[in-house]
C-alpha cells in the first residue's frame, strides 16, 4: 500500500507517508525511505530530489510535534488519543531523560519508532530549547535517512535476498532461543527433583 501510495504521487507521497509516520502513525519510517531509494534506482523519481523531500518529511513531522507540545503543553495530555502515545509513565520518563540528557535522549528517540512521537512532543512539554532541539534532529536524520536510501538505491536488487536471509536468520535465532529456553527448564525441573530426593 505505501509502495503504491509512493509510486503514484511520487514525492508528494514519499514526503506525505514520512510526515504521517513522524506523527505517530505505525509505520516503520524506514518503509517510504527504503521505497523512495528503489524508485530512484529505477530511474522513476531523481535521487537529488527525492532524498531531500525524505528529510524534508522525516523533520516535519518532528518539528510539528515539538511545536504542538510547546504550544499546548500539559493540555495536550487530556486528549485521549495522546495518551494512547504518551502515558503518565512515559511522560515522566521522558522529562527526566530530557532534564538529565537531551541530546541523548532526542537521538536515542529518533531511531525508535514507538517512541519518537511521545518523545518529541514531550521535548516541547518539557521546553527543551527549539534551536538545540532541531540541530540535534536533524543531525541524527541526516546520518540515518541518508544509509537507508543509499541501501535501497545501490541494492535493490539484492534486497529480495536480503530480506529472505534476514527472515531465514530470524527463524533460526528462534528456534535458538526456544532451545535455550527448553534446556534451562529442563535444568531447573532436573535440580528441583534432584533436591526432592536429596531431601
Amino acid at each position: 500500500m505505501i509502495q503504491g501510495l509512493v509510486e503514484h504521487f511520487t514525492y508528494l507521497g514519499i514526503f506525505a507517508v514520512l510526515f504521517v509516520a513522524a506523527l505517530g502513525v505505525p509505520i516503520p519510517e524506514e518503509v517510504p525511505i527504503l521505497a523512495a531509494g528503489a524508485l530512484a534506482s529505477q530511474e522513476l523519481v531523481r535521487w537529488w530530489i527525492a532524498l531531500p523531500v525524505c528529510l524534508l518529511g522525516v523533520l516535519s513531522g518532528d518539528v510539528v510535534l515539538y511545536w504542538a507540545g510547546h504550544h499546548w503543553g500539559e493540555r495536550l495530555l487530556n486528549w485521549r488519543v495522546v495518551r494512547i502515545v504518551l502515558t503518565n509513565e512515559r511522560e515522566n520518563a521522558l522529562k527526566r531523560a530530557y532534564r538529565r540528557h537531551a541530546i541523548k535522549t532526542v537521538v536515542t528517540a529518533r531511531h525508535v519508532m514507538g517512541l519518537r512521537a511521545a518523545a518529541f512532543l514531550t521535548a516541547g512539554i518539557a521546553r527543551v530549547p527549539f534551536g538545540k532541539f532541531l540541530a540535534v534532529d536533524a543531525v541524527a536524520a541526516t546520518i540515518g535517512v541518508p544509509i537507508g536510501f543509499g541501501l535501497a538505491y545501490f541494492f535493490t536488487d539484492q534486497l529480495g535476498d536480503l530480506l529472505t536471509d534476514v527472515h531465514r536468520a530470524e527463524r533460526w535465532f528462534a528456534l535458538f532461543v526456544l532451545l535455550a529456553i527448553a534446556t534451562a527448564l529442563g535444568i531447573v525441573v532436573w535440580l528441583r527433583n534432584r533436591q526432592g530426593v536429596t531431601d
